[in-house]
């Protein structure tokens, strides 16, 4: 599984460990990625979604129907 979210397009970022010494070595940071089934009453059918849980909050706050519509505009998800 990829660490893409599907709505918000965040994915992994890369930087460096420091040490107290300034050494520097590289590192990932990884974003809070989740699988998660919607389901979706206007179209009566279930759907998967690999999101991040800060999406997953926003999909709480404002409705599936209205975060797809969105991210649709944006053109971050074609499904």
């Amino acid at each position: 599984m990829s660490k893409i979210c599907e709505i918000s397009g965040k994915r992994v970022m890369f930087g460096n460990n420091v040490s107290k010494a300034l050494n520097r070595t590289k590192r990932r940071f990884d974003p809070n990625i989740i699988k998660k089934r919607f389901f979706i009453p206007e179209e009566d059918k279930w759907i998967t979604l690999t999101v991040s849980t800060s999406v997953l909050k926003t999909i709480n706050k404002k409705g599936i129907s209205a975060v797809l519509k969105d991210a649709r505009e944006k053109g971050t998800y074609k499904g």
